[in-house]
């Protein structure tokens, strides 16, 4: 949990089972202490928190990694870091979106760090869920509460792209870096394909 706008955040009722490690990021363990989730551990320079917020987070967190403002990372980066060096099966982002602009894009962008790619990474807002793909082929469901899906093309080429069960199919297309060609699709199935054979490809499902 990182520390965007809270008005972004949804519930977290449904995220939250025995087996899940919530890691909190500077503001974000706030976040997580209003929606009765106490962190196993917490990572940041802890500059947007107040010192009575900073006593609450030493009080209740069970372990907290602290680093200077003036560093070459931002807390998001490093709290992810080490999430993936757990090796979960699944990691969830939340808070990650909304508010500065830069944050967002840096945020967005730590998905196709190397480490990052292929392990499995969503961030999830109330209105958009954004996921990394690799080529190969993939199954998608149907989801109504988010009916939009864009493919954002992250490398300069993304070559072969195959959309099945779409609104708007696609067989074997090259796209490019800064194309809007794969914007606001919808799928007319249960279940849809995609699948493409060399480039880099953000999924965004999104409903209005």
């Amino acid at each position: 949990m990182a520390g965007g706008p809270e008005e972004l955040i949804p519930s977290l009722t449904s995220f939250n089972f025995p087996d899940i490690e919530w890691v909190g990021v500077d503001y974000g363990v706030i976040h997580l202490l209003n929606q009765k989730i106490i962190p196993s551990i917490a990572f940041g320079d802890f500059d947007s928190v107040t010192e009575y917020q900073l006593k609450e987070i030493n009080q209740v967190t069970n372990e907290i990694k602290m680093f200077k403002p003036e560093k070459n990372e931002t807390d998001l980066e490093l709290a992810l870091l080490w999430a993936i060096k757990q090796k979960p099966l699944k990691i969830r982002i939340f808070g990650a979106t909304g508010g500065r602009a830069d944050h967002f894009f840096a945020n967005a962008m730590l998905l196709v760090r190397p480490e990052c790619i292929g392990c499995n990474i969503e961030i999830i807002d109330k209105q958009n869920s954004i996921v990394v793909y690799l080529p190969g082929e993939y199954m998608i469901e149907n989801r109504s509460d988010k009916k939009y899906i864009s493919f954002v093309p992250l490398s300069e080429i993304v070559n072969d792209i195959t959309l099945r069960g779409f609104k708007y199919p696609l067989m074997n297309k090259q796209t490019f870096m800064g194309s809007s060609l794969c914007i606001s699709n919808e799928l007319i199935q249960e279940t849809g394909h995609f699948s493409f054979t060399s480039g880099i490809l953000m999924m965004i499902r999104s409903h209005d």
